[in-house]
């Protein structure tokens, strides 16, 4: 059985996850931790919890998601793993955080592993299932976890809306079309975790959003 812990961070309240099962092993999903405050409150829980995080996955490499990469790779030795399609995206993020008056403070690593669509990722009695849906950005994933009936999606799909697509690499027909063919196929009942905002469900998102009711 896994558990969903859910922390809302930077200026952006981005949604990061820790999920972790009985074996006490998890993973990292989305690590946007920008506030010095912010990454004392996750090292906090993991410490308090006793558990092993195997991986810091991300969803894409927009900058509110990949804010704490570094400060993930300096605090707990782990790589981000993500696709390799948005590395693009990842390389434009210290100019974005210039723009946006951070300084040069954010500075994700650009030494990542990557995953493709179907590839499974392991931990402890865990098994995730990767569901590569661009669009939103050219990368970008979700992580299905089957056997416990939720998603980790990232800003593919939110609570009666979707992921923009107006930003750079973005593709509308490409998010609608990776939408219907690989969520819109999974049950009413699996639970949605998105990038920002609360969690919602197949179910619900199939009768109330406004984009995806003609699908």
């Amino acid at each position: 059985m896994i558990k969903v812990e859910k922390f809302v961070f930077n200026q952006w309240q981005q949604n990061t996850y820790l999920v972790y099962d009985e074996t006490n092993e998890g993973v990292l999903i989305d690590c946007g931790v920008f506030y010095p405050e912010e990454g004392d409150r996750l090292v906090k829980f993991i410490k308090d919890n006793n558990i092993e995080i195997k991986y810091l996955l991300n969803t894409h490499l927009h900058i509110d998601h990949v804010m704490g990469n570094r400060f993930v790779f300096e605090t707990l030795g782990l790589k981000a793993t993500a696709h390799e399609a948005d590395l693009p995206v990842l390389r434009q993020a210290p100019q974005y955080a210039v723009a946006l008056g951070l300084e040069a403070t954010v500075e994700p690593p650009e030494d990542i592993n990557f995953v493709n669509h179907n590839d499974v990722v392991k931990f402890g009695n865990t098994e995730i299932k990767v569901l590569h849906i661009p669009g939103h950005s050219p990368g970008h994933v979700a992580y299905l976890f089957e056997e416990n009936n939720i998603a980790m999606v990232g800003d593919i799909l939110f609570r009666e809306s979707i992921g923009r697509t107006d930003l750079p690499y973005g593709n509308y027909d490409q998010l609608i079309e990776g939408i219907k063919n690989n969520l819109l196929c999974l049950n009413d009942e699996l639970v949605i975790y998105s990038g920002h905002g609360p969690e919602t469900s197949i179910g619900f998102e199939r009768m109330n959003n406004p984009y995806l009711r003609n699908l």
